[in-house]
């Protein structure tokens, strides 16, 4: 009986702490993905440093605004997909900035 009780509790817990975090998978799976090509396009030298530091400008505001939609505790459908357009952008131009011919060499 006690164990069951334990379970429950523990149970209830992590329900709490899971509901006090909001999560956006996607959102940080993306937000990963993209580090990882500026990061690549900087090694490969199809990135300068002028477009490094404007492609780091815009994830950093993706990563502001996820916190500020984050901040109440609740991400809404529409603010979700706010930022989905936003991260959209921001790989388009990742894209765009790696096959645009300017090197980093």
């Amino acid at each position: 009986m006690k164990m069951k009780s334990l379970v429950s509790a523990l149970a209830l817990t992590m329900a709490g702490m899971a509901m006090a975090q909001p999560a956006t998978p996607n959102l940080d799976k993306r937000e990963a993905n993209q580090q990882q090509r500026i990061g690549q396009g900087v090694a490969s030298g199809q990135l300068n440093a002028k477009e490094t530091n404007r492609l780091q400008k815009r994830e950093a505001k993706l990563v502001a605004n996820e916190t500020a939609a984050k901040a109440d505790g609740k991400v809404t459908a529409a603010e979700r997909r706010k930022l989905q357009r936003e991260a959209r952008h921001n790989s388009k131009a990742i894209r765009a900035q790696k096959h645009d011919g300017q090197t980093g060499k």
